[in-house]
């Protein structure tokens, strides 16, 4: 058999006062912070002699800011896959998500019929089915070796969901996937073997999630 591994790497913090709800708009590039999270993952899979050779991003900014020092680590160049890209989202542009009380007014009402599905932005079915497509490109390019996929928390995790085949709608309070982490998914040919989760950036981070484990 042959062992392969795909890394889905969430982007760095954000510079983001205003507590917009980004989502594709373009603009919004790290912090500081996000930044010196790059740079600690690309300096731990160093260390690690992980044997990493390709690096790909969404073509968002903060995406292709949080791989551009593991790409130089690895003497590699970032390649874009639009399939990385953030989740689309109808509350794009607003600052629901740091003030919800703003969904009481009735504007908003129609967008959140279906939660499940959801209502107000790409279903998560959609964003599993074409993030999965770009692992499985990647998987399947480099047999043998590790590929870094630098993507966004909504999309890295209902695809985690997918290959868990656990249901794709969740609390987004227990997402475990904060900035700057890992999620590993390793390969024995085609068929997945396990799943990894770890968070190199850990001591940056201002918001965490539970902790690093793995399944299967």
């Amino acid at each position: 058999m042959v062992t392969t591994t795909v890394h889905l790497l969430r982007h760095g913090e954000v510079y983001n006062p205003g507590r917009v709800l980004y989502g594709r708009l373009p603009g919004y590039h790290l912090s500081e912070r996000g930044h010196e999270m790059a740079r600690v993952v690309a300096a731990a899979l160093t260390e690690q002699k992980r044997d990493v050779v390709a690096v790909t991003a969404s073509p968002l900014q903060r995406a292709q800011e949080t791989a551009a020092p593991l790409s130089a680590a690895f003497g590699l160049e970032t390649g874009a896959d639009e399939r990385l890209i953030e989740a689309g989202n109808r509350f794009e542009g607003t600052t629901i998500g740091a003030r919800p009380w703003q969904l009481a007014n009735p504007r908003w009402w129609g967008l959140l019929r279906n939660p499940l599905r959801p209502s107000w932005g790409e279903p998560y079915r959609e964003q599993a089915t074409r993030m999965q497509a770009a692992v499985a490109a990647a998987r399947d390019a480099h047999p043998g070796h590790e590929v870094v996929l630098v993507s966004h928390q909504l999309p890295i995790w209902v695809t985690r969901l997918a290959y868990e085949g656990k249901h794709l709608w969740h609390d987004p309070r227990k997402r475990q996937c904060t900035l700057a982490s890992l999620t590993s998914l390793h390969f024995e040919d085609d068929d997945l073997a396990g799943i990894e989760y770890s968070e190199p950036a850990r001591h940056l981070a201002t918001s965490l999630s539970k902790g690093a484990w793995s399944v299967k």
